[in-house]
């Protein structure tokens, strides 16, 4: 475990539920310390360059936030009394502007939207009591973006040096229906434990998200690249524009120049010209062969090599027609992927019983609010006796 240092400060990344262990192993490899995990977040430590860079490279990120007072409050008025001690005055020059957000897990505290607003006006009310004047809130592009987190009693509140979440990559122009959060993509890529020498598939590929953050992975793109909006740190009074790029030109050199396998393919011309856009935009064209074809048509490579599914849950689809698409994926997997491992994300857990063959592992992750199962099934060549002996 690395030593304190002096210049380093406790921090926190938000991430999806289910990915908080890959969260947790990227920053290790990005040299952050004291990483502990917790609920869709994970705790370390690092110094100013450390929050730049996890912003910038982090894969499974949503926010980086950095604590800066933590109480137990019982009520919303002990919660008004102790946010407004601290010395906001310090943080909110004149003339700027601020928002703030609160995230609850909590029986005590149920709203959202109120608790926020007990924060909004601890700071205007702190400020207007030192300075005589009020500060202005902004909730669309704030200079400084405040968050309240409270888990039962125990309140924090930090300012996110993220601003718009790190999902929303920047390489995607254009979605159809129900798209991939594209840290959800990332994580389930990681999860599946491809090895990039070898194929990864997406036969179902929708706008390519899944087929792009494999990319990302295997040649070492920082997501930062993409990214058209500043980070929320870049309107901190202590921005560090330097440290930065010289951040950003360390991360650049990262990026490999490697020959990868990474096909995307769907029935729909439609999802192809959307997936194909997308990228095109990332710059990834040499690095992904797409194709209009239906998933169970596909000629794979040899294995061993990777599939990842993301199928229709039949949210709008008969039970039958849900079950015989889910009994065609699992006979697809038997027939044609010998030495692949192969897996699906659905939130039907009863069309999930159709693929008809034993899960090696099932994961719960969250596609939005729908709780799914990450089911992996390894296909081996020849029989399980042979095998065996």
């Amino acid at each position: 475990m690395k030593p304190n240092n002096r210049n380093d400060f406790p921090m926190t990344a938000t991430t999806m539920a289910g990915l908080e262990d890959v969260l947790a192993q990227e920053l290790r490899e990005m040299g952050c310390h004291h990483v502990k995990v917790a609920i869709r977040a994970v705790h370390f430590n690092g110094d100013l360059g450390t929050m730049y860079k996890v912003n910038f490279r982090s894969r499974f990120a949503i926010r980086v936030l950095k604590p800066i007072k933590n109480f137990i409050a019982n009520s919303e008025d002990v919660f008004y009394r102790l946010a407004v001690t601290y010395p906001w005055e310090d943080l909110l020059p004149p003339d700027s502007t601020f928002a703030v957000h609160a995230v609850l897990h909590s029986e005590t505290f149920t709203h959202s939207g109120f608790m926020a607003l007990k924060c909004k006006d601890a700071i205007v009310d702190r400020i207007r009591e030192k300075r005589g004047e009020r500060p202005s809130v902004d909730v669309e592009s704030p200079d400084v973006s405040i968050n309240v987190h409270i888990n039962g009693h125990d309140c924090t509140i930090s300012l996110d040096s993220t601003g718009t979440t790190l999902h929303k990559r920047g390489y995607r122009t254009i979605t159809g229906q129900a798209p991939l959060n594209e840290v959800l993509a990332a994580g389930m890529v990681e999860l599946s434990g491809w090895d990039p020498n070898t194929p990864f598939i997406d036969g179902m590929c929708g706008s390519g998200t899944l087929a792009i953050e494999a990319a990302i992975k295997a040649l070492q793109i920082p997501p930062g690249i993409f990214r058209q909006e500043p980070y929320g740190f870049e309107t901190w009074a202590n921005f560090d524009a330097e440290l930065m790029d010289s951040i950003v030109e360390a991360c650049m050199k990262r990026i490999l120049d490697r020959k990868v396998d990474i096909r995307a393919s769907d029935m729909h011309a439609n999802a192809i010209s959307k997936a194909r856009k997308n990228i095109h935009h990332a710059e990834l064209g040499d690095d992904i062969v797409t194709e209009v074809i239906d998933f169970t048509e596909l000629d794979p490579p040899p294995g061993p090599g990777t599939v990842v599914l993301n199928p229709p849950y039949g949210e709008r689809m008969h039970k039958e027609d849900i079950d015989a698409l889910y009994q065609r994926i699992g006979d697809t997997f038997k027939q044609r992927y010998k030495g692949y491992s192969c897996f699906i994300l659905t939130s039907n857990l009863e069309a999930l019983k159709a693929v008809g063959l034993r899960t090696t592992s099932r994961t719960i992750l969250f596609n939005g609010a729908l709780e799914c199962r990450f089911a992996r099934y390894d296909i081996f060549e020849g029989k399980l006796k042979e095998r065996q002996e």
